[in-house]
């Protein structure tokens, strides 16, 4: 498990395109969910340590900020040999378990994570209704405790999107493990 931290991409820019499918083979266009104020997405996984502690709070997140009018999706850029926890069927798994109520979508040729310059597991991008980057970085500032979380940083994000404010706020990398880049 190589730990790393997510870069630092500019504000305002635009959201790549995405055709991807689920575990259960559904097809999902990047287009399909901005028909509410915006969209986060994140890069995520199976089976590494910081992905599996905010799984609860991102599924928590996510219906809270569904009531604010925001789409979550969950993209899996770890389909690798190496790697059977984020398998395909592992997704499926994981998905029924969990009840993720959002698509957890399959990059397998990992061309989207890297066309969105995701370098972890979790890499969370929130985009407002015009597909421009509102903001980068952590879910918040204690990826281990949710109990001993003091700044919701993506929460606030999310509030501030949906007030129309402009985010102010540093950028604050996300860490956990690397991508399993498959070249």
């Amino acid at each position: 498990m190589a730990l790393v931290e997510s870069v630092e991409i500019p504000l305002g820019m635009k959201m790549p395109s995405f055709s991807l499918r689920d575990s259960n083979d559904k097809l999902y266009e990047s287009e399909d969910f901005y028909d509410k104020k915006g969209l986060c997405v994140v890069f995520t996984c199976n089976h590494c340590p910081y992905a599996i502690a905010v799984w609860p709070r991102l599924i928590a997140l996510s219906s809270w900020a569904l009531s604010k009018g925001v789409n979550f999706v969950a993209i899996n850029p770890n389909i690798h040999p190496d790697y059977p926890e984020d398998s395909v069927e592992a997704m499926k798994n994981k998905v029924l378990k969990e009840k993720i109520p959002f698509p957890y979508l399959v990059d397998d040729t990992q061309k989207i994570a890297s066309a969105f310059k995701a370098q972890c597991t979790p890499d969370f991008y929130l985009y407002d209704n015009n597909q421009d980057l509102f903001y980068h970085g952590r879910m918040d500032d204690n990826w281990k405790e949710a109990d001993k979380v003091k700044d919701k940083t993506l929460e606030n994000a999310i509030e501030d999107m949906v007030e129309g404010k402009t985010w102010n706020g540093d950028f604050s990398a996300s860490m956990g493990c690397s991508i399993k880049w498959k070249n």
